[in-house]
């Protein structure tokens, strides 16, 4: 297509240059077989060639750059399904506050974030299934919160950007009563400030 209006641009350009400016004389008026003046010479008039448009057929398809975007989309890690920090939960065996095995890289990347992050701070809110007394359920949660934090302090992140909190059985996922239900009362949350 550019190549098209080039080459437009190029023969207008030339039948510009090519056509000069016809100047006429002033004709006589003549009377009764008498000149007697003269007619004011015509304006100067401008012929411009005819330029051919192209015909449908001698135009060429364009193919076109696809358009590459250097914008940069930023995902929340918190929010990313596909992220290990949108996970939140640090579950606990019965009547225990020991991280598992299976959460400690969990609590590891929540720690990592707190250090790469100078603004984020957060809240471990432990809890309890509800067998136990009200007191020994909140020391417990209080426990099971305190060993999250811990753990990531251990790794070095900010104990003042941490809080630990207990719920006790106060904030329980599950109201059943079977171990199934028990279990998913047993944890620690993590929830950033702000959230």
């Amino acid at each position: 297509m550019s190549k098209i209006m080039i080459l437009f641009v190029v023969l207008l350009l030339a039948a510009c240059s090519n056509s000069p400016l016809k100047e006429q004389a002033a004709a006589p008026v003549v009377e009764g077989g008498k000149t007697v003046g003269k007619l004011p010479p015509p304006k100067m008039v401008e012929v411009a060639p005819v330029i051919p448009s192209p015909s449908p057929s001698s135009l060429q398809p364009v193919q076109l750059e696809p358009v590459k975007s250097t914008a940069v989309v930023s995902v929340n890690p918190l929010t990313d399904p596909a992220n290990i920090l949108s996970k939140r939960a640090v579950f606990f065996d019965y009547d225990s506050n020991l991280i598992k095995e299976e959460y400690r890289p969990l609590v590891t990347a929540h720690g990592q974030y707190v250090i790469s992050n100078a603004k984020a701070k957060m809240i471990i809110q432990g809890n309890t299934d509800e067998r136990g007394s009200r007191e020994y359920n909140l020391a417990l949660g209080q426990r099971r919160a305190d060993a999250v934090k811990q753990m990531m302090t251990v790794l070095g992140a900010d104990a003042s950007r941490i809080e630990s909190v207990s719920f006790g059985e106060e904030k329980p996922r599950n109201e059943g009563t079977t171990e199934e239900a028990f279990s998913q009362n047993r944890r620690s949350d993590i929830v950033y400030q702000g959230e």
